[in-house]
């Protein structure tokens, strides 16, 4: 085992971040080299602008992201198909995830289809894992709202197209009471205008980084972002080999 930032890494761990890395180059590449695989490949971010949708209200602080997605369901790189694995240990009775918890908020019926997750503070602490926010979304949550977030649990939730809103405790404790009381709620989430409104009219204003707020907007991750200077990186490497070519390897 590794010491690494938050504790301690497996080699199980090493070995899963050593491929994502891998896979995030050759993710640069084909979208680069390639348009053919663009609208095929599942990299690409969907905007987020405004979003009216049903909230489910998860009453429990410290959520860490091995409560989100347990480590043994880390084993691909492709973004999709996590989402039955979310919250697996709460959701399911068995270890196999074919007998779901009654119990569980998630599984009520008056909650199916939710696409907001409402939620206490501290959430997505403990690992860093990106697989996190890639159940979040395949199972279907496009915003998280919360008192408090992990710092990069929050900004790997910008790069995955899901926005996370931060709101005061009594704020949060307001719309917890009011989706509860009231089946099939609707909160509408407008990012433009920074608020979130609920349908008895309370409405909540919330921060977010410009850079965050653009990147979402306009549905770009760290790749995307970086390609809108792919003509002035190019300009900069043709450059570079004329004026220093001994930096360059020769194929």
């Amino acid at each position: 085992m590794y010491k690494g930032y938050g504790g301690f890494l497996t080699m199980e761990d090493c070995e899963s971040r050593r491929i994502l890395v891998e896979n995030l180059i050759a993710d640069y590449e084909i979208r680069r080299g390639n348009t053919v695989y663009i609208e095929t490949y599942c990299m690409e971010m969907e905007a987020f602008k405004t979003l009216s949708g049903k909230a489910v209200p998860l009453d429990i602080i410290n959520v860490d992201t091995d409560q989100i997605i347990p480590k043994q369901f880390l084993k691909k790189i492709d973004r999709a198909g996590f989402g039955v694995h979310l919250f697996h240990d709460w959701r399911y009775l068995d270890d196999s995830g074919t007998k779901q918890n009654p119990e569980f908020v998630l599984n009520f019926q008056r909650f199916q289809g939710s696409e907001i997750l409402l939620t206490r503070e501290n959430f997505g602490c403990g690992s860093s894992r990106e697989h996190a926010p890639w159940a979040l979304h395949d199972y279907g949550f496009r915003c998280i709202i919360a008192p408090s977030f992990a710092d990069i649990f929050y900004n790997n939730c910008r790069k995955n197209g899901i926005l996370a809103v931060v709101l005061r405790d009594d704020e949060i404790q307001a719309l917890f009471e009011e989706v509860e009381a009231n089946e099939g709620c609707l909160l509408t989430v407008d990012l433009p205008r920074q608020n979130v409104t609920t349908p008895e009219g309370k409405k909540f204003s919330f921060e977010i980084d410009s850079f965050a707020k653009n990147c979402l907007l306009k549905g770009l991750d760290d790749i995307g972002w970086t390609l809108q200077f792919e003509e002035k990186i190019q300009s900069y490497e043709r450059q570079a080999r004329s004026e220093k070519p001994w930096l360059f390897i020769s194929n």
